[in-house]
C-alpha cells in the first residue's frame, strides 16, 4: 500500500482532533478492541483517501456520514476504488450512530466476525 503524503497525514491528524459528534460516538463503540478484539484506527490514511475508521486486519472501513454525503458521486468513486483495493465499507448516517448506537455496533460486529486465530508457531519455536 502506498504511503500517505505528509499533507494527507497532517490532515488526518487534524481531523482526529476535531471529530463530529457521530464520529466521537462511533469511536466509543469501536475503540480498545471492544468488538471481538478487532483493532480500529481513527482517521486513517489510505492514499489518496482518509477513512473515518479502519480495521486493517479485517480490511473494513466504517464511515459516519452527514447529509452532504447523500447521493455523492465522490463517495461512489471513492468506495469503488477502495473496493478494488480489497476494502469493505460500512456507511452509517450520523443520526443512526447517535440515535441507535447499539444497532450500529451490532452491524459492525457482524461484518467483522470472529478474530482469526494466530498462525501456529513455526517448527522449533515456542518449545
Amino acid at each position: 500500500m502506498p504511503r500517505a503524503s505528509k499533507e494527507t497525514q497532517s490532515h488526518a491528524r487534524v481531523m482526529r482532533h476535531i471529530p463530529t459528534d457521530a464520529e466521537r460516538k462511533l469511536w466509543s463503540l469501536v475503540r480498545r478492541r471492544q468488538l471481538n478484539g478487532w483493532y480500529f484506527r481513527r482517521q486513517h490514511p489510505i492514499p489518496p483517501y482518509i477513512a473515518d475508521f479502519a480495521c486493517l486486519e479485517a480490511r473494513l472501513i466504517v464511515e459516519a456520514d452527514g447529509g452532504q454525503h447523500a447521493d455523492s458521486a465522490y463517495d461512489t468513486a471513492r468506495d469503488g476504488w477502495l473496493n478494488t483495493q480489497g476494502w469493505r465499507i460500512l456507511r452509517f448516517w450520523n443520526n443512526d450512530v447517535l440515535r441507535h448506537p447499539e444497532g450500529v455496533a451490532r452491524m459492525i460486529w457482524e461484518a467483522l466476525g470472529p478474530l482469526p486465530a494466530p498462525p501456529p508457531p513455526a517448527a522449533g519455536e515456542g518449545e
